[in-house]
């Protein structure tokens, strides 16, 4: 896991009713950050007991093999992928969802996005197994604008702002396949028995930028009518194409050297 904590200063606001967090990285930082997000990469693409397994079996030229078949090479899918895995991280560590799967491992190709909502926290809120659920959209731009910022509002407002039925069916059938049956059977529960409300939802608008996001975030979350409660949190890092750059190249330099 990432720890935020160790490289950004979190500053929090409110926005009416709403939640704005920016995270902002000093020069010193950011090598603390590139070495952290490079060494959860991996994990985010292929499970940990593949990895340890092919580790075991062939060494570290096969785990180099293995992700060189699972990274993308192109900038934007990159550029997408790390601002997706960054928004998961931040979901863990400073939230209280918790992001069961990690779906980049499920694409159907290392150089396409994947369809539907990017992100899926969830949260057990009592011993009866009811359930709240965090989606999250992510933008990562080296300059964030207006029409980024659009299209995530239009991502999170539809389905009238629920997580879509196939997303979390991919969540629970993943589940089982893992053998987390609570969580999975839940999750049945919620959408199939009682069926998931918008009192169970919550937003979150993460974007990972290269230039300052506090205008385009604010305007968002006063434009926002409805009654899910909305999150959005801005993580600048100025050189947003290099440091990408950096923690692809670093996650494959481990295992290439």
């Amino acid at each position: 896991m990432i720890s935020l904590a160790d490289w950004t200063h979190e500053q929090e606001s409110h926005v009416g009713a709403h939640s704005l967090r920016l995270l902002t990285v000093d020069d010193d930082d950011v090598p603390i950050g590139r070495r952290q997000s490079a060494a959860v990469l991996p994990q985010h693409y292929v499970s940990e007991r593949r990895l340890e397994r092919a580790f075991r079996m062939l060494g570290k030229a096969a785990v180099a093999d293995l992700l060189r078949v699972k990274l993308p090479r192109g900038k934007r899918i990159r550029s997408g992928d790390l601002g997706e895995i960054l928004a998961t991280e931040y979901i863990d560590e400073r939230t209280r969802y918790v992001v069961p799967i990690k779906r980049l491992r499920w694409k159907d190709h290392r150089e396409v996005s994947m369809r539907g909502d990017d992100v899926i926290g969830i949260y057990a809120t009592g011993n009866d197994g009811s359930l709240r659920f965090l989606k999250a959209e992510a933008k990562s731009r080296a300059s964030l604008s207006d029409r980024a910022v659009s299209e995530a509002r239009e991502s999170l407002d539809c389905n009238d702002g629920l997580p879509s039925p196939h997303a979390l069916s991919f969540v629970a059938d993943r589940l089982l396949e893992l053998g987390d049956d609570v969580i999975a059977d839940a999750i049945i529960r919620a959408q199939l028995a009682t069926g998931v409300q918008q009192s169970q939802v919550e937003h979150l608008m993460f974007t990972f930028t290269g230039n300052v996001p506090d205008h385009y975030l604010v305007a968002s979350l006063r434009a926002y009518e409805q009654r899910i409660p909305q999150m959005a949190v801005g993580l600048r890092i100025t050189e947003h194409q290099a440091f990408i750059k950096e923690v692809f190249d670093e996650a494959m330099g481990k295992y290439e050297s």
